[in-house]
């Protein structure tokens, strides 16, 4: 996945977000060591300090933790990040739902475009 930034939100939650989504994903794994500050903000071209604020508040919501001379590590409580995934799935789901209502789709219409589509990609 590669770092993607725009322009109408502040970084460090965009990166956040991102940095959630590859541990959600899997991308990084439980238990996993994550890149440096510095190393991420190569990586990035986002400022140390940006990448701290987001590891800050990746520690708050309990998905990385810091050992103070090894570095930050995802969490190893797979309750916490099914947990943390569930609420990710239903935030999107609930976003999809309204961009149908205000296309003025009906539960039904939605369901079955839904259905349509899974059929399709699974052919």
């Amino acid at each position: 996945m590669s770092w993607n930034f725009l322009n109408n939100r502040p970084i460090y939650i965009q990166l956040v977000e991102q940095i959630q989504l590859k541990i959600l994903s899997g991308e990084y794994e439980p238990g996993g060591r994550l890149p440096s500050i510095r190393d991420l903000a190569a990586e990035t071209s986002v400022n140390p300090n940006t990448v701290q604020r987001a590891f800050s508040e990746l520690e708050q919501g309990g998905l990385v933790y810091s050992q103070r001379t090894s570095g930050r590590f995802i969490t190893d409580d797979t309750e916490k990040i099914a947990e943390v995934r569930r609420k990710y799935a239903e935030k999107t789901v609930l976003e999809f739902i309204d961009e149908m209502r205000n296309l003025e789709y009906s539960t039904h219409e939605t369901i079955e475009l839904i259905s349509a589509i899974i059929k399709e990609e699974m052919q």
